[in-house]
Formats: C-alpha cells, sequence, structure tokens
C-alpha cells in the first residue's frame, strides 16, 4: 500500500491558508503532479519530456471533453465562485473571512522507522519458527487431497502466528449502549490467543472506540422512543425487498426527510451502509467507463468499482493535482488497446472521493474537487459516512463544512451508523438518478428492506438536527462535537504525540508504529478504563500502525481530560511522544475554543 508524501520534522505539518475556506494551495504535493513532465505552459497544460505536446488547445473530443484555454478559464472562475459566492451567485457574507485548514502529517524519525520495520521481521521470523517447530493443534480439514487451497496461505499465515499474538486487542465484546461510556466483557486467554473464555466480569470504559458522533446512541430519549414504537406497530423486518412489498410508510418519510436535509431533489435509502456503495456502484458503470479513485478510499468503494467492470486509476491521497493530470491524460488517450491510430473515448469518468478519511481524519478538498469534474466534464461520487452529521454547520457534511451546493456532486452517498445512531445508507441526488436507481440497483431489487425500528431511529434524529422538534438539541451537539474535537486534538499536539488528519476531524488517529505498542497502548488503556481501537498493518500500510480515536459530542470535557490525561501518562510509559514540532505553551481553554461558523 503507498504511503503518503514523504516530510522532515521541520515541515510536517501542512498548513493550507484558506480565503473562505476553499483555496487549496499545498506545495507538499508537487512532487506527485511533476512525475513525467518538464514545463507548464501558460494556460495549464503540461509538456511530456520528450517533447510531445499532449493537449493541444482547442481540440475537442467525441465524449464531449475539451480541452482549451476557455476551459482553464472557466475552471478559475468556478474556483473564484466557490471562493467568494454562494450556489446563487451572491456574494457570501463572510467572503472577507480567513479561515486556516490544518492537516498533519508529521513524519517519524528515521530510528523509529528502522525499528517498526525490523520489529515486524522479528515478529514474522518467529512466526515461521513457530509455524516449522511448533505447529498449532487446531482441526484440519478432511477429504481435501489434490483441492487447491481454499484460502490464501500468506493470508492464513499471518492470522494464526502474527495477528493471534495480538488478538486480545481486538473483536472485544461489549454489553451496553455504545454512549459515551461503553461496557465491555472481560475474557482471558489460557492458550496465547488461540481461544478466549469469558470471566464473568464487566468493565465500564470511557468509549473512544464508537462511531458515535453526535450521541444518538442512547437507550432512552425521543429517538429510542420512536424506535421502540415503531418496532410494536411494524414489527422487526418488513420481510421483503423495497420492490416487493417491503416499504412502508416510515422508508418513505426518511427519504423525503433526508433529501431535504441534504438539499437534493431525491434520496433512496438501504439497510446496510457497505452494500450501499457495493451494490450501487456497479449499477452506474460499466466496462469502458474510468473510475479516478483516492488511495484510501474505503473497502466498500473499491469493492464497487470491482464489481463494475469499470478501469481504476488511483490518485493519491487528496492531492488535486496528481488528480488533475490523471484526468488530463485519461481524457486525451481514451480507452488502451484499441486499433492503432484509433482514439475512443471512455463512457463516462466518475471521480471518488471520501468527506472524511475514517483511518487518516483527513478531509476531501471538494471546492477544488468540483471545479476539476465541472472543468473535465467528469461526474463525481461522494461519500459522507463518516462526514455527514460530523462535520459542518448545519451537521450536513462536508458540503455544508465547505458552504458547496450540494447539486454540484452529482451522487451523494452516506450512511446512517455513525452519527445517527443506527444503521443503513442512502444515495442522493436528482430525481432522475434516485428514480433509475429504484429501478435498477441490484439493493433494492435483492436485498432485504432496512428495519422500520432503525428507519424510526433515523427520522428521529433527522428531525432534531432540523429543528423539526422544536428544540435547538441538534445545533448543540453539532456544536459540542466541532469543540471537543478541537480541544482534543490541540491538547493532544501539547502532549507530544503524532497526530494525523483535519484539526475539525472528530477521527483522530494516535501514531504508534510498532505492533508491540500498539497492543500495548490498547491493553494499558483498557485496564485504565478506556476503550480505544488499534489498527495496523495490512489495514494501514507497514509504516502507519496507529491507535485511532473517534470523538462524540456525548463526551464530557472532564472524560476528554481525563482520556488526554491517561493518554499522556502511558505514551510516556510506552514511548509514543515521537513529535518534534513545536509545542503551544498557552493552556488550551475548552470553553474559548473559536468555531468557523
Amino acid at each position: 500500500m503507498a504511503t503518503r508524501m514523504n516530510q522532515g520534522a521541520g515541515d510536517a505539518s501542512v498548513t493550507t491558508e484558506l480565503l473562505t475556506g476553499i483555496n487549496f494551495e499545498n506545495v507538499k504535493n508537487e512532487r506527485h503532479s511533476k512525475n513525467g513532465y518538464s514545463k507548464m505552459y501558460p494556460n495549464g497544460y503540461t509538456k511530456y519530456v520528450d517533447g510531445t505536446n499532449c493537449y493541444k488547445r482547442g481540440k475537442s473530443y467525441l465524449n464531449g471533453h475539451t480541452l482549451t484555454s476557455s476551459s482553464d478559464e472557466e475552471h478559475h472562475n468556478l474556483k473564484d465562485k466557490y471562493v467568494n459566492r454562494t450556489s446563487d451567485n451572491t456574494l457570501r457574507k463572510d467572503a472577507k473571512k480567513e479561515r486556516v485548514f490544518k492537516e498533519s502529517f508529521e513524519q517519524p524519525s528515521i530510528l523509529t522507522a528502522l525499528l517498526t520495520h525490523l520489529g515486524f521481521y522479528i515478529l514474522m521470523f518467529l512466526g515461521y519458527l513457530s509455524q516449522a517447530f511448533f505447529p498449532p493443534k487446531i482441526a484440519q480439514e478432511k477429504n481435501r487431497d489434490g483441492y487447491p487451497p481454499l484460502y490464501d496461505r500468506f493470508a492464513s499465515f499471518y492470522s494464526r502466528y502474527v495477528y493471534r499474538r495480538v488478538r486480545d486487542c481486538w473483536n472485544y465484546p461489549i454489553c451496553s449502549v455504545p454512549g459515551a461510556e461503553v461496557i465491555l466483557k472481560e475474557r482471558v486467554t489460557k492458550d496465547n490467543g488461540w481461544t478466549f473464555e469469558f470471566t464473568g466480569n464487566k468493565r465500564k470504559c470511557l468509549n473512544l472506540g464508537s462511531y458515535n458522533y453526535l450521541g444518538f446512541a442512547e437507550p432512552s430519549g425521543p429517538c429510542a422512543e420512536f424506535a421502540i414504537e415503531a418496532l410494536h406497530k411494524y414489527g422487526v423486518s418488513t420481510g421483503a425487498t423495497r420492490q416487493q412489498y417491503g416499504t412502508c410508510e416510515l422508508h418513505v418519510e426518511l427519504e423525503k426527510l433526508t433529501a431535504e436535509f441534504l438539499g437534493v431533489e431525491d434520496a433512496i435509502t438501504f439497510g446496510m451502509g457497505f452494500a450501499t456503495n457495493a451494490l450501487n456502484i456497479p449499477t452506474l458503470l460499466s466496462p469502458g467507463c474510468l473510475v479516478i479513485s483516492d488511495e484510501k478510499n474505503h473497502a466498500s468503494l473499491i469493492l464497487g468499482i470491482r464489481l463494475s467492470g469499470a478501469t481504476v486509476k488511483v490518485f493519491h491521497h487528496n492531492d488535486v493535482k496528481h488528480l488533475e493530470k490523471l484526468l488530463r491524460d485519461q481524457i486525451y488517450y481514451g480507452q488502451p488497446n484499441q486499433p492503432k491510430g484509433e482514439y475512443k473515448p471512455w463512457k463516462k469518468i466518475l471521480i471518488v472521493v471520501e468527506g472524511v478519511y475514517s483511518m487518516e481524519g483527513t478531509i476531501v478538498r471538494l471546492p477544488e474537487i468540483i471545479a476539476l469534474k465541472k472543468k473535465y466534464k467528469a461526474y463525481l461520487y461522494l461519500d459522507e459516512a463518516h462526514s455527514i452529521g460530523a462535520i459542518g454547520k448545519n451537521g450536513r457534511g462536508v458540503i455544508d463544512y465547505f458552504n458547496c451546493d450540494p447539486k454540484d456532486v452529482d451522487i451523494l452517498m452516506g450512511t446512517f451508523t455513525k452519527s445517527f445512531g443506527s444503521a443503513g445508507g442512502y444515495i442522493a441526488g436528482s430525481k432522475q438518478l434516485i428514480t433509475y436507481l429504484r429501478q435498477q440497483s441490484y439493493a433494492s431489487k435483492y436485498a432485504c428492506a432496512m428495519s422500520p425500528p432503525v428507519a424510526a431511529q433515523i427520522i428521529a434524529v433527522l428531525k432534531i438536527l432540523m429543528g423539526k422538534d422544536g428544540t435547538d438539541t441538534g445545533r448543540k451537539r453539532i456544536e459540542t462535537l466541532a469543540r471537543n474535537t478541537r480541544y482534543f486534538r490541540r491538547r493532544l499536539a501539547q502532549i507530544g504525540v503524532i497526530t494525523y488528519g483535519n484539526e475539525d476531524s472528530p477521527v483522530v488517529p494516535i501514531l504508534a508504529y510498532l505492533y508491540s505498542k500498539i497492543a500495548a497502548m490498547v491493553r494499558t488503556l483498557i485496564e485504565l478504563n478506556i476503550a480505544t481501537v488499534g489498527v495496523g498493518y495490512p489495514a494501514t500500510p507497514l509504516m502507519e500502525g496507529r491507535i485511532r480515536i473517534c470523538l462524540s459530542a456525548a463526551h464530557t470535557k472532564e472524560q476528554l481530560d481525563y482520556a488526554l490525561e491517561t493518554i499522556s501518562k502511558v505514551a510516556d510509559e510506552i514511548g509514543l511522544k515521537f513529535s518534534r514540532l513545536p509545542k503551544d505553551p498557552n493552556p488550551i481553554e475548552y470553553d474559548k475554543i473559536e468555531l468557523d461558523y
């Protein structure tokens, strides 16, 4: 898996000054856009090293894509529109207000990098020795002579001899609502991680691992009451697909509310968030289409793209310069493997990105990507699974965060499993798009409809966020999450650990690097009644093992302070204070944190 750009200690924090939040100029990404190029023309087009002029002014292609100097001018006009104007082309009230877009990707020292690689290879070497001299006493498949292996050999080895050693840090069962606190069922292993036994004890922990961004995962309250009422009225399931007696009035109401909340014409909902991507993308794409995908996109997006049969090109994470280079190249060359001299354009081009990246804590550079997709006549698919509800003045996700027009995004996708404390997903957009999906989507035709109590929970949350309940509870939760996020991230910077991502992202990765340190951190924090998630290779690149923290509006300042003090103490003991950036000596006052609303 590719790693992000290399940076030294002195320039590790990527700070991009934004005029009204959308003018990205980040020199850290330049190394990605220079490959193969030697010269920039005044109109922004490029020339290859061999002297071939790839982008001829005024050339128009069969698929409607045009590469001209006028299109460059249109691109800059679009950027100016997002900087100073709203969707109806009127000047924004805050057009003179500056906002700083801060993202940090500090790199570790060479010593830390060497120790990380050395520790991993030692772990692998010990695993091979254990496999050779101490074969596991596990059940073996019978009557398999002559069969090829059903499972990948390396995956089986890795699971048995590497992951098993730290398996106790994952798959922890819970026995409570995953709110600000969560109750874990304690367990022990007597055979070094092969099996586990429950002790009968329970441990209440501060919950820093669940996607409960707005704190709506609650055992009581208006949302839970409405879900219980729906359970009594409709039962657990409608027992059919949406196209065959599976639609009830709650589904209809939910889709109307979702479209209204997002500011689009229509929306369709599904019972599973992962399937919303995996089963709908193949409905929209086919062989002959091109997908340009961010390298950090979620597995559900990757699976959906693969199932479609479309050609895939991957651009460096959040690097709009590399994205534009790919767009230009692919439009110019068209589909590969054509008869000599024949040019065949792509059927369509789809850019696929996420709002908040769940492993990196980064926020997509949406305004520039919208400008690029308009310039090159590509479609844009935006996955807001971790951003809807979690960012933006009104909780409407990354579009709200940047004050963009939702109609500029062709396909809006999101899930109800995070900020809404429920399950399922949605796709929203134009009436024509949603009508097509209702008829053709695999998830609509073949999957069981969303459970009515699940739909009721989402409806109740949407009404709170939109103020339809007659209170300002939704606004207060959104502001609390934003303040918790900035407070927690700034305090972590003072502690001296390396974190990734945007200062407004509630997903906070703390870099631990070594497997041993990931495991030690998770185990020690649980002993101190803090539940977190450890993430390592192969879920992340080898050099980017981390502890991932998810913040919530349900967390109080006192709970955050306890977590910060504990993390600082454990980081000292384990040795996680890798950051070499200067630290702010001034105390961070929670109540004085300013929000860019």
